[in-house]
């Protein structure tokens, strides 16, 4: 089994910024894809950023030039640095990690992280 755990949400203000950080543990054997998503009230949830493990990387048009998601493959960790934040950024961030462990393929998610950008 995988655990994801977030950390890094909080309140900031318009034009602030916060880095999130997801850390992947368990019987893993290697990481694919990781990502960020992202679930404002009353909004379906939407993708923020991915990474493969090659580092190639891939953002949502609302966030490129802003976001920047990063992953360190010897902590089994993803990051999102959140720059000129605004309040249409505010929501729930979750992070995705895909991979295998040694017994199956795995999609985990985290728990969720609040970013709340706000005056």
């Amino acid at each position: 089994q995988v655990q994801l755990v977030e950390s890094g949400g909080g309140l900031v203000q318009p034009g602030g910024s916060l880095r999130l950080s997801c850390a992947a543990s368990g019987s893993i054997v290697s990481i694919d894809a990781m990502g960020w998503y992202r679930q404002a009230p009353g909004k379906q949830r939407e993708l923020v950023a991915t990474i493969t493990s090659g580092g190639s990387t891939g953002y949502r048009g609302s966030v490129k030039g802003r976001f920047t998601i990063s992953r360190d493959n010897a902590k089994n960790t993803v990051y999102l640095q959140m720059n000129s934040l605004k309040p249409e950024d505010t929501a729930v961030y979750y992070c995705n990690v895909k991979g295998v462990t040694s017994m199956i393929r795995f999609d985990s998610w985290g728990q969720g992280t609040q970013v709340t950008v706000s005056s």
